[in-house]
């Protein structure tokens, strides 16, 4: 009996550590996907500024 006890609480702890490990991977992916999203906004926001006084440039001085 005793060793039964001792084996369902191995195995308990055992599958709490999976879960606990499972949790912290979802937590770590949601963070590197928010941060990812951020970032690639910051990106585009960068990549719209720098064209559009690129093509300011371009079209002002083929008017000339």
């Amino acid at each position: 009996m005793l060793n039964f006890l001792k084996r369902r609480l191995k195995n308990e702890k055992g599958a709490m550590d999976k879960i606990l490990v499972t949790l912290l991977l979802v937590i770590v992916g949601v963070g590197a996907v928010v941060g990812l999203n951020t970032w690639v906004g910051t990106e585009t926001d960068g990549v719209k500024t720098a064209a559009s006084s690129k093509i300011g440039e371009v079209t002002s001085s083929s008017s000339e």
